[in-house]
């Protein structure tokens, strides 16, 4: 993939025509493919300890959490198994999409666009982990007790199936690495002066709709895992309004100083009546 000619100091760079584009985004998908794959396969035997990794925070609120988890259907182990396998395979196989995504985009961008793409597929990869790790040690346990006391509550005895609980948790926990990207998103569209950090700032209201919108999505349908998405949302949205904000000033006073420079350089022009002459 090639938008801009490459940068070789003179005009003779070629642009690949649009098949070769196709070819080179079927290879990318094949490799892609190939690699998840792979890692599904690496995956696939410590899935017993993944599932231990899933049933930590489940110590929080039963004495025997082993006795909580059952499986009705005659295929519940293997779905469980191969849902854990997939999330697993796509953590391992993580690098080599990243990699392979950037060889296909990268030959793309200019020279600052790749600085950009770099430093923002950095800190994507760094707050996915993050989300990650807020659902597991945050969110996890704070919706499996609230879920408790609604079984207590309405005098049920909690009894879950073995993937209606990997299902619930491996979705809250990929959900909220998936929500720690957005703050990337707006990074990057205020770095390239697309928004500006007033108007994120005065669209903080409709952040918020659309912060519980997401929530509403990404998340199992409860109302405890929502909020709980909701509230690190709003705090990232708030840090990237103080980011932008910061960077659009720095950039006013580039802006500022500026033409001063250039009008120094700059020969006298004509008057409009010398023009018309």
């Amino acid at each position: 993939m090639n938008r801009h000619p490459p940068d070789t100091g003179d005009d003779t760079g070629l642009v690949k025509p649009f098949l070769d584009h196709l070819e080179d985004l079927r290879q990318t998908l094949i490799r892609a493919a190939i690699a998840l794959v792979g890692g599904m396969v690496i995956a696939f035997p410590l899935t017993p300890w993944m599932l231990g990794l899933l049933k930590r925070p489940l110590h929080l609120v039963s004495e025997d959490p082993d006795r909580m988890l059952q499986s009705m259907e005659v295929a519940g182990a293997f779905v469980a198994a191969m849902r854990m396998s997939f999330w697993g395979g796509l953590l391992l196989s993580a690098p080599v999409l990243v990699f392979l995504v950037g060889a296909f985009i990268l030959p793309a961008l200019r020279e600052h666009e790749k600085r950009l793409a770099a430093r923002a597929g950095a800190l994507g990869v760094v707050l996915f982990f993050v989300g990650v790790l807020t659902g597991y040690f945050y969110t996890l346990p704070f919706a499996l007790s609230a879920m408790f006391l609604f079984h207590g509550w309405l005098g049920v005895v909690p009894l879950w199936t073995i993937s209606s609980y990997v299902a619930f948790s491996t979705q809250l926990l990929i959900a909220f690495g998936l929500a720690f990207e957005i703050p990337v998103v707006l990074l990057i569209l205020g770095r390239l002066g697309i928004v500006s950090g007033e108007w994120l700032r005065a669209h903080r209201r409709h952040a918020v709709v659309v912060a519980l919108i997401l929530a509403c999505v990404l998340t199992p349908p409860d109302v405890v895992s929502q909020i709980a998405m909701t509230i690190p949302l709003m705090l990232m949205y708030e840090g990237c309004i103080w980011l932008v904000l910061a960077w659009d000033r720095r950039k006013k006073e580039a802006d500022a100083a500026l033409p001063l420079d250039v009008l120094a350089d700059e020969p006298p022009r004509p008057a409009p009546d010398e023009e018309s002459a």
